[in-house]
């Protein structure tokens, strides 16, 4: 298991974007260099996250959280993968147009988790937020692992290609027509041995939905689960991390009185 690592730990870095690519109608992908990738050295976890300062106008700027995928730091370079939807949200709408030459702060990397070799089988879920990390994790998988990724997207047009060990199973879940994702994974035949579960995504699926099936149904202990909301529908991330950081107080407080 990892030590959480978060990312106002590290030193401010700048970033330039050299190059986008467009990975789905709902995904960008960003790739940029940096002088400096030394605070990446040794970094395992396959959920590395940074903050980003991400321009609004006028010289202000927004914080939000991103995976961060392959870095590099002998070549400077890493990319993130943007999420967006039309004209909703900033990061999203800023990566559609980026362009070679852009410039952002970074401040990172965070992470807590990376798959355990040791595990007999392993669980991959989330939406489309959780899936760079997830990416990243089949990558880090070793060949003969085994297990399931379910992804949900919201139509087919944001289905994309993912590597996976032959032995790990990726299901796409279309949100149009195919069953919810906490659904589908109570329906997934439970393997033998033991499983390193990562789930995350939407708050209110993963922490209230899938989270309470793992732990309480399936008996997975707590250091095998790394499960968390990336994201609540209706909240932005400044809002979402108020909420957050809300229902940690009140689970404190319960587990205090008891």
């Amino acid at each position: 298991m990892f030590r959480a690592v978060k990312p106002e730990s590290k030193p401010e870095m700048r970033v330039v974007v050299t190059s986008t690519r467009r990975l789905s109608a709902g995904m960008t992908r960003v790739h940029l260099r940096a002088e400096d990738l030394s605070a990446f050295e040794g970094s395992v976890c396959t959920d590395r996250f940074v903050r980003l300062e991400i321009p609004v106008g006028d010289g202000t700027t927004v914080c939000r959280t991103y995976t961060a995928l392959d870095p590099s730091v002998a070549e400077g370079t890493l990319a993130v993968d943007f999420v967006h939807h039309g004209a909703e949200g900033v990061a999203g709408r800023w990566a559609a147009t980026a362009g070679p030459g852009d410039v952002l702060t970074l401040r990172g990397p965070g992470g807590t988790y990376a798959p355990d070799p040791a595990a007999d089988w392993h669980l991959l879920v989330g939406d489309e937020s959780g899936l760079p990390a997830i990416r990243a994790a089949l990558a880090a998988l070793p060949a003969d692992a085994v297990g399931y990724a379910v992804i949900e997207v919201p139509s087919a047009e944001h289905l994309q290609h993912v590597e996976a060990p032959a032995g790990v199973e990726v299901r796409w879940l279309d949100a149009t027509v195919d069953p919810p994702l906490e659904s589908v994974v109570r329906e997934l035949p439970w393997l033998l041995g033991r499983v390193h579960a990562f789930v995350h995504g939407e708050a209110e699926v993963t922490m209230q939905r899938i989270r309470p099936y793992l732990l309480r149904e399936r008996g997975v202990p707590r250091g095998d689960l790394s499960i968390s909301g990336y994201w609540r529908r209706g909240n932005n991330e400044d809002s979402f991390r108020t909420w957050k950081r809300s229902q940690a107080a009140d689970s404190r407080a319960v587990y205090a009185t008891h």
